[in-house]
């Protein structure tokens, strides 16, 4: 039995003709003739009495009549409910955020917004290697990343430099200017993660350091946020660093953030893609990034 087949019957029981059944269905009258007598065939009964003036149905065409709408209804509610399926995938962005974002996230997402308001957004917060993994595989459409220009299978598109901000006691006297310097904070250990668990950007501030005339002194390794910053803000005087655009929305009362005097250290972000032309969501996603990069250049 074929779905064609059931939509021949239904046509011809409810117009009782077979040429109008036809005309109905776009199709010439042997083909709706044709498909009728291999559906009966099939049941080994007959669907309808044909005389050259009328049609009518059997006991066996009435019989099935309902059963066949039936399975018609349900393949159009099948179709539907698929259609649905692949209107509400290819309105959804699935995005993969790096910690640090910040102010910068929200403000892409409101720019998103503008562009592209039927579009919804999914954010995924995973480590840098799934998350480049996902977009290998599809699951994500892109990835935010920092620390590396280069991942197998991708394209890595430069968006912008994160710079990054100096945090340390409120109560501490350099908290009192409006900017600091690194050799400012040669005295006090610096609190930043493990190399292993973010080489890029412990390589970057450590450089700064040695190009500002130290050797930075390690203290503690930075675990999160808020233990962190309570370390900092009431224990032996310490350091970090925030990348400035997290620093803005950070809630931590007695720690004071204050941009780097001169050139500051920061780490380029980028947007992990695959390198397939960029389906509609993606390109609304790259050129909201675009505009945010053209408004924070032109400020």
């Amino acid at each position: 039995m074929e779905l064609r087949q059931l939509r021949y019957f239904v046509s011809v029981a409810e117009e009782l003709h077979f040429g109008r059944a036809a005309e109905r269905l776009h199709i010439v009258q042997p083909a709706v003739s044709q498909q009728i007598r291999r559906l009966e065939r099939e049941f080994g009964l007959n669907l309808f009495d044909r005389t050259t003036r009328t049609v009518t149905l059997t006991a066996a065409g009435r019989a099935f009549l309902p059963h066949a709408r039936a399975i018609l209804q349900a393949e159009r509610s099948a179709t539907e409910a698929m259609g649905f399926m692949r209107t509400e995938q290819e309105s959804t962005l699935r995005l993969g955020t790096n910690v640090g974002l910040g102010a910068r996230l929200d403000a892409l997402l409101s720019v998103l917004t503008e562009r592209a308001p039927q579009l919804m957004v999914e954010l995924l917060s995973v480590p840098a290697a799934t998350r480049l993994q996902q977009v290998r595989t599809g699951e994500l459409d892109a990835a935010f990343i920092r620390g590396t220009d280069h991942s197998p299978e991708l394209e890595l598109l430069p968006l912008w430099p994160d710079v990054l901000v100096a945090a340390l006691p409120a109560r501490h006297p350099l908290a009192a200017q409006r900017e600091v310097t690194l050799a400012d904070l040669a005295g006090l250990p610096l609190r930043i993660a493990s190399r292993e668990a973010n080489p890029h950007l412990v390589d970057t501030v450590v450089g700064a350091c040695r190009t500002a005339g130290f050797e930075p002194i390690m203290g503690p390794a930075f675990t999160t946020d808020q233990d962190t910053l309570a370390a900092i803000a009431s224990g032996r005087p310490s350091w970090t660093v925030y990348y400035a655009a997290q620093a803005q929305i950070q809630p931590a009362p007695r720690v004071a953030f204050r941009p780097f005097a001169g050139p500051a250290p920061a780490v380029r972000t980028c947007l992990a893609v695959r390198p397939d032309p960029p389906s509609p969501r993606l390109t609304a996603l790259l050129d909201a990034c675009h505009e945010l990069e053209r408004a924070r250049a032109g400020s």
